[in-house]
């Protein structure tokens, strides 16, 4: 039985964009073992993937190169014999695990001159194949191959036990219709569509009946916060208060997820929930999500995408002129599409 190591993205919405990969390589050598590297912020998705068997939680954290750290890793992960190892990061230091594991084949782009850890490299023509999860998909064929399409959609294991769990302990309630925001994005300011749109937003879906709860990582309580308090307690905030395991359980609730281009974007697609998708600074071309039914809303101005942490122009318009008008009309078009 064939045994693959990945080595996972440091990105919860990357490590989703790679399901496909994993989809194929289940389809290409059934009853193949896949197991994962990740660190502790991407590994709960891992591990809600039905292609995964296993995950081990790397102890370093983004940019640290702990070089005794990794070889330790590989060494324990040498134990378990894998034949083969998919590097998605094309960072140098991704690929020393797999190396100091002694796998015999280790796959990945070139990446930072990676010859010699890696020993079945992919040049990437990212003019060619500009969307991240089919690149990712490349990875399961020979090198120059063009990956298998369509890819599938993405999809999470929902627990329904943690489910219950959580209705309870956060005081939510099932009794009305629910739409989900996500008004957080790690990249920066230039991906978040500004806090008094989304609590216009919840102004307007609260008086057609609907209930509105905010998703995001501790760094964005305060936003969650400011969107709560300017609806006039429409939205309730659960930034900061859930872990990653029980916002894909709580999403799954969602009848309409509406979010910024961020890895709980991604997370929405793989719980099956139609997806409206805020794009600003960033590029639907480059990472849309793998959702059964999606809306992209974009201004289109002529300066976006610039794919800048801060808007370099200093106006922001590509999301302050992206009013909660036109995402009610996206709100609709997709339930339609849904």
């Amino acid at each position: 039985m064939a045994k693959i190591l990945i080595v996972a993205p440091n990105w919860i919405g990357d490590a989703l964009l790679a399901q496909p990969l994993f989809a194929r390589l289940r389809k290409k050598f059934p009853g193949v073992v896949i197991d994962a590297v990740a660190p502790p912020w991407t590994a709960p998705v891992l591990r809600r993937m039905p292609e995964i068997d296993d995950v081990v939680e790397a102890p370093f954290d983004h940019g640290e190169l702990k070089l005794f750290a990794r070889w330790r890793l590989g060494r324990r992960l040498h134990l378990r014999r894998y034949d083969q190892a998919i590097v998605l990061p094309n960072t140098f230091k991704s690929a020393l695990v797999p190396f100091f594991a002694g796998i015999p084949l280790r796959t990945g782009f070139v990446g930072e001159s990676r010859y010699g850890l890696l020993n079945l490299v992919h040049k990437l023509d990212a003019k060619r194949m500009p969307r991240m999860a089919e690149r990712y998909a490349q990875l399961a064929e020979k090198p120059g191959t063009e990956p298998a399409l369509p890819l599938p959609e993405t999809r999470l294991r929902i627990d329904a036990a943690n489910l219950a769990l959580d209705l309870g302990r956060f005081g939510l309630s099932r009794a009305k219709r629910v739409v989900a925001f996500c008004p957080g994005a790690e990249y920066g300011p230039s991906k978040r569509w500004p806090a008094r749109h989304f609590a216009a937003l919840a102004k307007k879906l609260a008086a057609l009946g609907y209930a509105v709860w905010l998703f995001g990582s501790g760094k964005d309580r305060a936003t969650g916060a400011e969107i709560a308090a300017a609806s006039g307690g429409a939205a309730t905030n659960l930034c900061g208060r859930t872990d990653l395991a029980s916002a894909i359980d709580l999403l799954s609730l969602a009848e309409i997820v509406v979010t910024n281009d961020s890895g709980l974007m991604h997370v929405a697609a793989g719980v099956g929930r139609p997806v409206v998708a805020l794009y600003g600074s960033s590029s639907p071309e480059h990472t849309p999500p793998l959702a059964r039914a999606f809306r992209i809303v974009r201004t289109g101005i002529e300066c976006s995408p610039c794919f800048a942490r801060e808007c370099p122009l200093g106006h922001f318009k590509c999301m302050n002129e992206l009013t909660p008008e036109r995402v009610m009309e996206e709100i609709a078009a997709v339930r339609g599409a849904g």
